[in-house]
């Protein structure tokens, strides 16, 4: 036995279940911490540069290295935004961590770029200024990036 539905029904039902689309989309993310961590790491390695043995820049980078190796293939995949909900794979691009990775590697040109016109032009810890402003960029640019890919999943699975 079947209960007809009304338009209005079917119209609220409808926009309900697009609503709650909107929301699991929502939750396409990287942690906010992650973010954190790599500016802070890009700090703490700007000033190892400036005012550490290059024995200890060497084992800072390593380990930075190590932990972001560690952490990143659980993070970077998009599916845990929040700890609330893990989204279907599906939905979120698999391109995701390859777009971190070039971004990031991009940033890191960055910083050796700024640092080289800092230390031609005579600047005190070029490499603590240098990687002081690509953390900046990296917590503006990172969550920027993947807004990016939130927005195109919306738009390919409307």
């Amino acid at each position: 036995m079947s209960v007809p539905i009304g338009e209005s029904e079917a119209h609220f039902a409808l926009s309900s279940i697009e609503r709650r689309r909107q929301q699991v989309i929502a939750e396409i993310n990287v942690p906010p911490w992650y973010w954190f961590f790599l500016a802070g790491g890009w700090v703490l390695l700007g000033l190892l540069a400036d005012f550490g043995p290059a024995w200890a820049t060497i084992a800072a980078t390593v380990l930075f290295g190590a932990l972001h190796a560690g952490i990143s293939s659980r993070v970077l995949s998009g599916r845990r935004g929040s700890p609330q909900l893990s989204i279907r794979g599906d939905l979120v691009t698999r391109r995701l961590p390859a777009l971190v990775i070039g971004f990031l590697l991009v940033m890191t040109a960055v910083t050796v770029g700024i640092a080289l016109v800092l230390n031609a032009d005579g600047a005190r810890h070029a490499a603590t200024w240098a990687s002081v402003a690509v953390a900046l960029l990296v917590l503006v640019g990172g969550p920027a990036l993947v807004g990016s890919v939130r927005r195109h999943a919306e738009r390919t699975q409307g």
